[in-house]
């Protein structure tokens, strides 16, 4: 098969990792893809927003199978494009994937089917979103409505605090993503992430993980868009899995089929679990990034067959073979993110790193730059292994960091802490 995949960041390139791998995969193209990307890849432009380039791209290139990575290609309408050209897609529609791009939809769903999340309340005007924070008092949470890069969540332990994120989104610190805000109660618990399958009736269950979203050690700092993971969570045990898709995953499935607007691709649903009680705190309609190397870490080639068995909508006969391993990666980021930092720095070592199916550096965000790899974003570098213990996926991981010389970046030096 010709395969392509939309994206260029490290949830894509681990993608890209366990599609080559498997015989199914004759010629692979990433689209912009990255420096990391190129080494398993033929990395090629493309406006991957624009639904009729992406389809023209497709049929020059006879592309057999076409993976969306991100969420803006999905919100844009992407997925439809190439479905309306008969060109296989994994990835939802447009109208599907606004249970990542409206928090206010989402809600919506979830009072619908009766999945339990946290009370909350939807503004379009400041001056109510205020009142309404200093009614319910603190601690409360903001989220701007739309897209934000997985930056648009305020967990405002104040009353000031909130009033303060309501004034910067309506502001425009997020950009159109936070013209309309919603306000929810502040769940407490563990927060794990379950990744399901659907071809828009049936799922298959396709990992479990939890992710470090602040952005320094002891879970301190500002929010930002991940810094580190591990699969699988031991707090998402299989009777917890088993009621989250019976309460959750399941009923949301039924009613956006009810609605007209299957949900096909992957649905990343984040929890909040306490006293054995999943609720839940958002859906993502892609994989989760650095979650999505973990798993991918762990899937390896069969990750393709899951994916074409989606596509396909033939979800209810697949079947994964789990190893009874862990996977953990550390997401090593520039100095100052997810505030401002420097870009086109070097980042020297990679190539002394032996990459196995078992220990890999994915590349979220970088550039070659003839001989040399710089880092031209805010992650840069996702530096992931496996193990027989949560433990020795760790030291594995950490003990490859110590090859990579990168004075402009820094990491987390405590991804797993809760699990060990």
């Amino acid at each position: 098969m010709n395969i392509l995949i939309l994206g260029s960041g490290g949830r894509e390139h681990s993608i890209a990792w366990a599609v080559k791998q498997n015989p199914k995969c004759d010629h692979l193209i990433c689209a912009p893809g990255n420096a990391g990307m190129a080494e398993v890849a033929t990395c090629m432009p493309l406006d991957i927003l624009d639904g009729a380039a992406v389809v023209a791209f497709c049929r020059t290139h006879k592309i057999d199978f076409c993976i969306i990575g991100p969420e803006a290609p999905l919100a844009a309408g992407v997925a439809d494009a190439l479905r309306a050209a008969d060109i296989l897609t994994f990835g939802p529609s447009a109208a599907a994937a606004r249970l990542e791009a409206s928090k206010a939809f989402t809600k919506e769903i979830c009072d619908a089917c009766g999945a339990p999340t946290a009370a909350y309340a939807h503004f379009t005007d400041a001056d109510a979103a205020k009142t309404y924070i200093t009614e319910q008092g603190a601690p409360i949470v903001v989220k701007a409505d739309g897209l934000a890069a997985g930056k648009g969540v305020i967990v405002a332990m104040t009353v000031s605090e909130a009033l303060a994120a309501v004034d910067d989104m309506f502001d425009g610190s997020f950009g159109e993503a936070g013209a309309e805000v919603v306000i929810e109660e502040f769940m407490e618990g563990e927060e794990a992430s379950f990744f399901i399958l659907s071809d828009g009736t049936s799922i298959l269950p396709i990992g479990t993980a939890q992710d470090h979203k602040r952005a320094y050690d002891g879970d301190e700092g500002p929010n930002t868009g991940g810094m580190g993971a591990y699969s699988p969570a031991p707090v998402l045990t299989a009777a917890l899995q088993q009621k989250a898709i019976d309460e959750i995953i399941q009923p949301t499935i039924d009613e956006m089929a009810i609605r007209g607007t299957p949900y096909e691709g992957v649905l990343y649903a984040g929890f909040m679990i306490k006293d054995g009680q999943p609720r839940l705190v958002e859906y993502n309609a892609r994989f989760g990034d650095p979650e999505c190397q973990v798993i991918m870490m762990r899937l390896g080639a069969q990750a393709l067959d899951a994916l074409l068995a989606c596509a396909e909508q033939r979800l209810e006969k697949a079947r994964l073979n789990w190893a009874d391993d862990h996977a953990l990666t550390v997401v090593l980021a520039a100095k100052g993110y997810p505030g401002e930092y420097q870009k086109n720095t070097e980042i020297k070592g990679l190539d002394t790193i032996e990459q196995t199916s078992k220990s890999h550096v994915f590349h979220a965000g970088t550039a070659q730059s003839g001989d040399a790899i710089l880092a031209t974003g805010g992650r840069v570098l996702n530096v992931t292994a496996r193990g027989d213990t949560l433990q020795q996926a760790r030291d594995n991981a950490y003990a490859m960091i110590k090859d990579i010389d990168w004075p402009e970046g820094f990491h987390r030096k405590d991804i797993g802490w809760r699990a060990l």
